[in-house]
């Protein structure tokens, strides 16, 4: 069978962050709640003139670096952050790249599970078309209201890969497991600015469906735990990750992992998380990213699972293979120092990023310039969003 899967993968995020021992503090709360509750450290916080597109932008810009762009005809934008409920963002990222008129572009919308939907259907496309590629995008910014229970798991983070016919990066395996069930553990209706959550039901479906995913995979492949080297999950916060693998591990009569087997399946790919917080739709990709750069191990053959989860609900479980030499595709010094080189927002200074406005009437809201890659929101003007190139 023809191997398809990710050719080229970037990750990136704000260069802005806020410190959740700083949160604490103000919030008069133990730092270990977050630190060690969560396993959260740091959430990437975008500033007014960082959004989506922009994020979205700067990773797509790493990840097609050394590609045709003219063999990709098709760029999938997966968010729950729209700008638009017409216009797919990912129209503004195909102007922004400069890439082929001859390009279908879309946008997907499932909770944080839509960037996997989007993987699959582009594996069939190049399954199909061989000699074309994809350019898939997950970018997010996860909001919920000041001194909420939510709000120490905000984020913001971008992943971008190009998806072909024999990848240097990962060939996924045609098997899956996937559930879908309509519940009301996480939504944002069109009126609300920030999500509602129900926190402790959807940590339980969210290992629910990870059990019933595992269960129909297993069924079609007939894989054990043990046939799994490395695995990423969707990472709401890392500690729901450490507890879904452990679930795993026991729900396929295996003791309790001990702190250093589990540090070896899933620790590397936690970290970057840890850093930025959540970023829906890009979290378990971003995850698959911190996974390469941070392990000392060669990945070349290994087998990783993946668990997605979209509230609401969706999920899916599945795998995929390391392509040998894959470490001649990694952008680890650039995403290492994205993340060094944040600014540390102080608490006043988060909550005016927080509290910033667009114009929603049509006047023109000119936007305060920050740091930003080589992308920036300039401005709304007329309902219009407008971006600009830095130089």
């Amino acid at each position: 069978m023809l191997k398809v899967g990710i050719d080229t993968l970037s990750f990136y995020t704000s260069h802005y962050a806020l410190d959740l021992a700083r949160l604490a503090e103000v919030r008069g709360i133990d730092p270990n709640k977050y630190t060690i509750g969560l396993g959260q450290r740091n959430m990437g916080v975008p500033s007014p003139d960082e959004d989506i597109v922009t994020m979205a932008a700067n990773a797509a810009q790493a990840a097609i670096r050394d590609i045709d762009t003219q063999s990709i005809e098709m760029l999938l934008f997966a968010t729950e952050s729209g700008i638009d409920q017409s216009k797919a963002a990912g129209i503004y990222v195909h102007d922004l790249l400069g890439l082929s008129e001859q390009c279908r572009v879309v946008e997907l919308k499932q909770a944080c599970y839509s960037a996997t939907v989007a993987l699959q259907l582009s594996l069939s496309f190049i399954r199909q078309h061989p000699d074309k590629k994809v350019l898939l995008i997950a970018s997010d910014i996860a909001r919920y209201g000041l001194n909420t229970p939510g709000e120490s798991s905000q984020g913001c983070g971008a992943v971008a890969m190009v998806l072909s016919a024999n990848p240097r990066m990962v060939a996924f395996d045609p098997e899956y497991g996937v559930v879908t069930e309509n519940v009301m553990d996480f939504w944002r209706p069109n009126y609300a600015d920030a999500a509602f959550v129900e926190g402790k039901y959807s940590s339980k479906l969210y290992l629910n469906m990870l059990e019933k995913t595992w269960h129909q995979y297993h069924t079609r492949t007939r894989r054990a735990f043990e046939d799994h080297d490395y695995y990423c999950y969707h990472m709401p916060v890392p500690r729901l990750v450490e507890k879904a693998h452990q679930h795993l591990t026991k729900i396929n009569g295996s003791d309790k992992l001990s702190d250093h087997a589990l540090h070896a399946q899933i620790g590397c790919s936690l970290e970057y998380g840890r850093q930025i917080g959540n970023s829906y739709t890009a979290s378990l990709y971003v995850g698959l990213v911190s996974l390469f750069d941070l392990t000392t191990d060669d990945l070349s053959n290994k087998r990783i699972g993946f668990y997605s989860y979209g509230s609401g609900c969706v999920a899916e479980f599945f795998s995929g293979v390391v392509q040998p030499g894959y470490q001649k595709m990694l952008n680890t010094s650039q995403h290492q120092k994205l993340l060094a080189e944040r600014t540390a927002l102080t608490y006043p200074e988060y909550e005016t990023f927080y509290s910033f406005k667009y114009a929603q009437d049509g006047s023109l809201c000119e936007i305060p310039t920050y740091r930003t890659g080589a992308f920036r929101l300039v401005a709304i003007r007329d309902h219009r969003r407008i971006y600009e190139k830095c130089t």
